[in-house]
């Protein structure tokens, strides 16, 4: 089989709908030759119906990060998937979480208890993800992809968020130093915003998308989740294998427009 992902095992997380980031990541990641395992949260026969619209239905597996069982339990169920002796080659983590008072306007207001909780889920979660799978992933070396969204400003009704994505940016390069030498690449796609389930929950995203609609100088689509999805590919694939701690913007060049 041919392909950038030809012969590859790739553990894709976060997909809830074929809008996202991450349904469209594992579409690609298939059609480039990979085999793909999926997580969902919460409404998994959801997301068993979503795992029916790739090319090739994928198993569903249960992940909450906050769930200890989950995670200590992840390794041994991906690999039931796989097959005994398989390795893994990729993750994608496609999860993150704000409690509703942790956005849209209230930052000086959040107490602690929504501040973790974003900060526990968005970004510790790369970390314990990645180390609850790590048996499979050092086999043969492999390659950690993350989705971020540009952490260097404070965006508009972003809030907690905001700090959270901040958190991940860190996680990823401290992922990249400790697990270089297991030949394990750790990066992140700071894509534009998306309208996907997720968009939904930020209040204000209009707003905040709106930015976008000005200022990307090759343009931005709102409905195209391809342009991050394929970004996410491309890092997961062999034709990066020295980039690590490294985040690739896919966000129409939004990101260096200056004021």
């Amino acid at each position: 089989m041919s392909g950038l992902l030809a012969g590859k095992r790739i553990l894709v997380t976060g997909v809830l709908t074929d809008s996202s980031i991450a349904f469209h990541a594992a579409r690609l990641a298939q059609e480039e030759g990979a085999e793909v395992v999926l997580t969902g949260f919460g409404r998994l026969s959801l997301v068993q119906r979503i795992a029916k619209r790739l090319p090739k239905e994928a198993p569903v597996l249960e992940l909450d990060v906050q769930n200890k069982k989950h995670l200590d339990t992840l390794c041994d169920r991906v690999a039931e998937q796989l097959g005994e002796g398989v390795g893994l080659d990729g993750v994608v983590h496609s999860i993150a979480f704000a409690p509703q008072d942790a956005l849209g306007g209230n930052f000086l207001n959040t107490e602690w208890d929504s501040v973790a909780t974003a900060v526990e889920v968005s970004a510790y979660s790369l970390k314990s993800v990645t180390a609850a799978v790590l048996p499979l992933l050092e086999k043969r070396g492999g390659s950690v992809v993350g989705m971020d969204f540009d952490a260097q400003f404070a965006w508009p009704k972003y809030d907690w968020m905001g700090v959270a994505k901040a958190a991940l940016e860190s996680t990823s390069r401290y992922l990249a130093r400790d697990l270089g030498h297991k030949d394990i690449r750790c990066n992140l796609i700071s894509a534009g915003p998306i309208k996907s389930m997720a968009a939904k929950s930020i209040p204000g995203f209009e707003d905040l998308a709106d930015v976008w609609n000005h200022r990307a100088p090759i343009g931005w689509d709102l409905a195209d989740p391809e342009p991050a999805a394929r970004g996410v590919v491309a890092l997961l694939s062999d034709w990066f294998p020295k980039t690590t701690g490294e985040i690739v913007h896919v966000d129409g060049g939004v990101h260096m427009m200056g004021a």
